[in-house]
């Protein structure tokens, strides 16, 4: 299991300004300076962003991490199985682990493009962030960053499973298991496989950081999201 854990001052503090205002019922969006709002949950997020991409990029970020360890897709399982039959084993357990290099690898590519999303953010974006759901900030992340993130990951994960020994193989069976319905169209590749099972990891280590910021409210050091907090007194 990962034992990594993200900053104080991490993702998605500021969302937490939602629980404050639940708290306190006269208070509304009008009653905390929309500025003040934007600019606190801004300096969260661009920090938080880059722990989660530096929690993942470093070596063991996926492999070493349970809920992200990037595994063998649905029915190819059983193909393993019988690859490790046939006296494969060390080289299917090779391509587990070159698909969580090749994500670890590509993770440090996420840290500027989360940033832009950030800084694009509009006083709206930044009102629905802070009123909305339990992964609000996650969603935002998600919508603005996920497609193009993927194309800048596909080279770099093409390139490291290309490494790989069982990658020619995956794909030819891979594709195969896919034509018959036996799995996902993106599963069809490794290289396709492991870009949506780096974002996916990504996105959900933000997911769960934002869920419990937003179960404590007060874990932040930032004077500037103290006084958004301070208006909902």
């Amino acid at each position: 299991m990962h034992k990594r854990q993200f900053n104080a001052i991490t993702l998605i503090s500021a969302v937490s300004l939602m629980a404050h205002l639940r708290v306190a019922q006269a208070i509304s969006w009008a009653d905390v300076t929309g500025n003040d709002a934007s600019s606190g949950l801004q300096l969260v997020l661009e920090k938080g962003a880059a722990a989660a991409v530096a929690m993942l990029g470093a070596q063991d970020g996926f492999m070493g991490n349970d809920k992200v360890r990037i595994a063998l897709p649905g029915h190819l399982n059983e193909v393993a199985k019988w690859f490790k039959m046939m006296g494969q084993g060390q080289k299917v357990d090779e391509l587990i682990l070159g698909m969580n290099r090749a994500a670890e690898s590509a993770m440090p590519m996420a840290k500027d493009m989360l940033v832009g999303a950030v800084k694009s953010m509009s006083l709206s974006d930044a009102k629905t962030i802070l009123l909305g759901g339990v992964t609000s900030a996650t969603d935002y992340f998600n919508s603005k960053t996920r497609e193009p993130l993927g194309v800048k990951f596909l080279p770099v994960i093409t390139q490291a499973t290309a490494k790989v020994g069982l990658t020619e193989k995956y794909n030819a069976v891979a594709g195969k298991a896919a034509s018959l319905g036996m799995l996902k169209p993106q599963q069809a590749s490794v290289e396709a496989y492991v870009t949506g099972k780096a974002l996916d990891g990504l996105y959900l280590m933000i997911a769960e950081e934002e869920k419990k910021i937003r179960q404590n409210p007060m874990a932040s050091g930032s004077a500037l999201l103290a006084k958004v907090f301070g208006a909902s007194k």
